[in-house]
């Protein structure tokens, strides 16, 4: 059973790569790299996606804000690489248009270098973010990544439209642009599946105790869920450990470097449905910063994100009270209906591993990513920042990185390659829901609509040769049925029901405690029986 122990083969002999981090970093690098014929070991000391990863705001965009700090290159790649990357899973990532309602009392945040050029040049607009400004703004967005599939800017009249209706009466115009959502705890799983039908070995729940420099290689000691400890020999090692890429560098690895990491916590929160469409909102607030309130899980919206300091890896990170306050307070400059602590029905926060740049504030502190290579012996390469849009580019780049360590030239592959379940055309989610629901007409809308976007194309290979309900095995609640869980436990590295509900989907938005404690146990006996029979 695939996904259930991925602990037992492949220790022995020497492999190319060792990955260490199984975040969508370390497995778009683990992916690329065995597409190119590199032997490849990941390990990750949890779940697949289980940190940063799982707990971002679920957007492929450029980062608008961005140009405000003139990261013109960072802007560029993410925006290029939204279309590249919607069409190779248009299961787990769509469109989505964006409304920037906009006011007179609009700021900008004091220390972007935007607003010091804009008050240096333009005295008398001290901290204003007029409408010209920020109209320029968008105009380079729309043009800096030569957009073909998504729609342009355009001016939107608040008054009387269904974008207004929620909004308070003093917005009376805003501006509409595109950028994309992405399921991204299964964009990390299937980055995963894919590397490893191409030849990667994944371990899940395996964590690096040490490694060494033996000569030209490295060894590598690990120790699994149960204890047991392995050795793995590696040409090279890859640092992707998200928040503990300093904590593995100066600890496990025991490397004398001098390079930093900034831990900086986003946390959000999720209400009640807000709005009547299916739109996100790109709010501005008067200290400069910005929050999206963004639909989530069709009965729902995501509100986020904050930026604070997270110095502590060891540290789990959440939501504060403060926080929640903070986001709520936001949300409540621009919607009628006033929101409490009372409407939060779930909290997460993530953090974020940046490259120490020097950066006076968390906000300011770079989303590029930055690749060092260290070839003091067997080669290393330490993963620092980036964003989940450019976790393509940058797997690429270490690869670049990583053949001029081993003395390997390979080619780039994966712009365009579909993942898992999403060989299909990218306006083609609604008719591949209606195929699977005439082939298994038991499917109600909302729960084939929620098949066909996590699983794509494979959502027809899970229910197969299901004529009734019934035929999908046990109901655990909210359209999961034993079915589905087998399958991620058996392809999807899925281990115990926080896996399943929280990141493989979010279904534990909707089922009770006992429900999930149910599926937990279930899932428990199922892998005890499987051992039971090896």
């Amino acid at each position: 059973m695939r996904g259930i122990d991925h602990t037992k083969e492949g220790r022995s002999g020497m492999v190319d790569l060792f990955v260490i981090g199984g975040g969508i970093n370390g497995c778009g690098i683990a992916r690329d790299a065995a597409g190119r014929g590199y032997s490849v070991t990941l390990a990750e000391m949890n779940d697949l996606a289980s940190a940063t990863s799982s707990a971002s705001t679920k957007l492929f965009h450029g980062g608008l804000r961005y140009l405000e700090f003139f990261e013109f290159r960072l802007v560029r790649e993410a925006l290029i690489e939204r279309e590249t990357l919607l069409r190779a899973m248009p299961h787990i990532s769509w469109p989505m248009r964006f409304v920037l309602p906009w006011h007179p009392s609009m700021r900008f945040e004091s220390e972007t270098p935007a607003s010091k050029l804009l008050t240096f040049v333009m005295p008398w607009m001290k901290g204003r973010r007029p409408a010209w400004l920020i109209r320029l703004g968008l105009f380079m967005y729309d043009h800096l990544g030569g957009r073909k599939i998504l729609p342009g800017t355009t001016s939107l009249s608040l008054k009387g439209s269904p974008e207004g209706a929620p909004l308070q009466d003093r917005f009376e115009t805003a501006y509409e642009y595109s950028d994309c959502w992405i399921e991204d705890s299964r964009l990390v799983v299937l980055n995963a599946r894919d590397a490893e039908t191409r030849g990667a070995q994944i371990l899940t729940r395996t964590k690096v105790i040490s490694a060494d420099r033996s000569g030209d290689h490295w060894e590598i000691l690990t120790q699994d869920a149960t204890g047991a400890q392995h050795r793995h020999r590696a040409r090279m090692i890859v640092n992707a450990g998200g928040p503990w890429v300093g904590e593995i560098l100066r600890g496990t690895i025991r490397a004398n470097s001098r390079e930093g990491v900034r831990l900086v916590r986003g946390s959000h929160i999720v209400v009640p449905r807000l709005t009547e469409h299916d739109k996100c909102y790109f709010f501005q607030g008067t200290d400069g910063r910005i929050i999206f309130a963004i639909p989530y899980e069709t009965d729902f919206t995501l509100i986020g994100t904050t930026d604070k300091d997270h110095p502590d890896p060891a540290q789990r990170p959440e939501c504060t009270p403060g926080e929640q306050d903070y986001l709520l307070a936001f949300a409540n400059q621009y919607f009628k209906r006033q929101l409490g602590r009372e409407d939060i029905v779930w909290t997460y926060s993530g953090v974020r591993p940046l490259y120490d740049d020097g950066a006076s504030s968390a906000t300011a502190a770079t989303r590029d990513y930055t690749l060092k290579l260290e070839q003091n012996g067997a080669p290393m390469l330490n993963v620092f920042g980036g964003k989940i849009t450019t976790y393509r580019r940058l797997a690429e780049s270490a690869l670049d990185k990583i053949g001029v360590a081993l003395g390997r030239e390979t080619a780039p592959w994966t712009a365009g390659v579909p993942l898992p379940g999403g060989d299909f055309p990218v306006d083609g989610v609604d008719r591949l829901i209606r195929e699977v629901q005439a082939a298994h007409p038991f499917l109600t809308d909302a729960w084939a609509r929620r098949l066909v976007r996590a699983y794509g194309t494979e959502a027809a290979t899970i229910c197969e040769g299901a004529a009734t309900e019934h035929d999908m095995g046990r109901a655990f609640g909210a359209t999961l049925t034993e079915r589905e869980v087998l399958w991620l436990m058996r392809k999807e590295y899925a281990r115990t029901a926080e896996d399943v509900v929280w990141r493989r989907n979010k279904l534990g938005l909707r089922l009770k405690e006992d429900q999930v404690a149910a599926l937990d146990d279930w899932m428990s006996r199922e892998q005890a029986r499987y051992a039971a029979a090896e």
